[in-house]
């Protein structure tokens, strides 16, 4: 071969050059380029190494089964009733503290419990409320300082409150800000009187929130920020709300609303349908006397020709039963060889 091995060398080092981070590429433009790997057995297209991803790096997990997201629709249902809420607890304040306080809705959104927990300053007043019809746990979370300033309020003071630090609310202060709260929450049913009935007791008060289980750490929870202005004094409030109940009843609001009129009769239709075979399903009816109470030693002593006397009147009809419900009243005869019950009344059974 012409010139050798040294030439042969020569010509493979101007396609090749190595740049400062000990990378071996390949200029793409030079004829009959060889293609060289990289030392490091880096992957590479066309003789170019593609980057990799950096070691360390965080990867956010995401379950797609409980999204932490809001539909926009349910969030602007929830915007409206928070910031009616607002309104109504500024008056109330404005009404029970004769100063002028406003609490300004912030925004909405869905979070687990312990991001929330982890959120919160500490020490913070954290008021644990019950939530009528489901016996779940609320929180109204808000600064201690602010609490002080309502009692000084309360008390005729011009608001200065107390800021010592690990301060916590003595009873006849818990007493004095659990009233308050309570007024103040009662405007809840109204607020969201739209969506779904919800009621708060107020029940105690905590100020460790990493100490506090108002519900499991990874359930998913809806919280509400506020800021609450009384007089000078201005600070953030928040408000947590398990989301379950909150977002069934959003979707219940939505299939009400969404459904057309196709699927109205649909739905009509299969309840008729529904309707029509549990009439013809057999069920057993009994005919009975009123129940006496009697002792256990008289039941464990019942002999043969014993007669146990019973307190319905001979007057009176008997009781026609259906699984335990009581639906007639029958007066007892006979029909051919065998007993049988002429119906007397209905009885009238709610829906």
């Amino acid at each position: 071969m012409e010139g050798g091995p040294e030439k042969k060398s020569r010509a493979i080092a101007q396609h090749v050059r190595a740049p400062a981070d000990g990378w071996l590429v390949t200029d793409p433009h030079a004829p009959d380029a060889p293609a060289v790997p990289p030392a490091n057995g880096a992957p590479s297209v066309n003789g170019v190494p593609t980057p990799r991803r950096a070691r360390g790096t965080q990867v956010d997990t995401y379950d797609f089964r409980r999204p932490l997201t809001l539909v926009r629709e349910h969030a602007r249902h929830l915007e409206m009733a928070f910031e009616r809420f607002a309104r109504q607890f500024g008056n109330q304040l404005t009404a029970r503290l004769r100063v002028v306080s406003h609490l300004a809705f912030d925004q909405v959104a869905l979070q687990t419990y312990d991001e929330y927990v982890n959120l919160l300053p500490s020490p913070t007043a954290m008021v644990l409320c019950t939530v009528e019809h489901s016996r779940q746990t609320a929180v109204v979370q808000l600064p201690v300082g602010a609490t002080m300033v309502w009692i000084d309020y309360l008390f005729g003071g011009d608001g200065r409150g107390d800021e010592r630090e690990g301060r916590e609310l003595t009873e006849i202060e818990l007493t004095l800000v659990r009233d308050l709260l309570q007024h103040s929450l009662a405007d809840l049913e109204y607020a969201f009187a739209g969506l779904t009935r919800l009621g708060v007791t107020v029940q105690g008060v905590q100020y460790n929130p990493q100490f506090v289980q108002a519900t499991g750490a990874s359930e998913t929870v809806l919280v509400a920020s506020f800021t609450l202005r009384v007089g000078e004094r201005e600070d953030a409030v928040t408000f947590m709300l398990p989301a379950d109940t909150m977002l069934a009843a959003l979707h219940a609001a939505d299939g009400a609303i969404a459904h057309s009129a196709e699927d109205r009769q649909a739905a009509a239709a299969a309840h008729a349908d529904l309707e029509l075979a549990v009439q013809g399903v057999p069920v057993r009816v009994g005919v009975q006397f009123a129940p006496v109470t009697v002792h256990p030693r008289d039941v464990l002593s019942l002999q043969v020709g014993d007669v146990l006397p019973l307190s319905h009147p001979s007057s009176t009809p008997l009781d026609v039963v259906v699984d335990g419900v009581v639906l007639a009243r029958a007066a007892i005869g006979s029909h051919g060889s065998r007993l049988a019950c002429r119906v007397v009344t209905v009885e009238e059974i709610p829906a």
